[in-house]
C-alpha cells in the first residue's frame, strides 16, 4: 500500500470520526443512539492506528533491504 493509498484512507477515517462526532447526543452520550456513534468513532481510530503500524513496517522494511 502507498503513502498516497494511506494518506487518503486516514483522511476519510478522519471524515467518519467528524460525521460521528456530530451524531453523538449530549445531553445522554451513553444512550443507543450515542452509543453507535460511540462505536463509529471508536472504529476509524482503531483503522487509522492500524494504517500507521503497517506504514511503519513499511519502512522498516525497507530499511533493513
Amino acid at each position: 500500500m502507498s503513502k498516497t493509498v494511506t494518506l487518503i484512507l486516514v483522511i476519510l477515517a478522519i471524515a467518519l470520526i467528524a460525521f460521528n462526532a456530530t451524531m453523538i447526543n449530549f445531553q445522554d452520550p451513553f444512550g443507543d443512539d450515542s452509543l453507535v456513534a460511540w462505536i463509529g468513532i471508536i472504529a476509524p481510530l482503531c483503522a487509522i492506528i492500524l494504517l500507521l503500524i503497517n506504514q511503519g513496517s513499511k519502512k522498516i522494511s525497507d530499511k533493513l533491504k
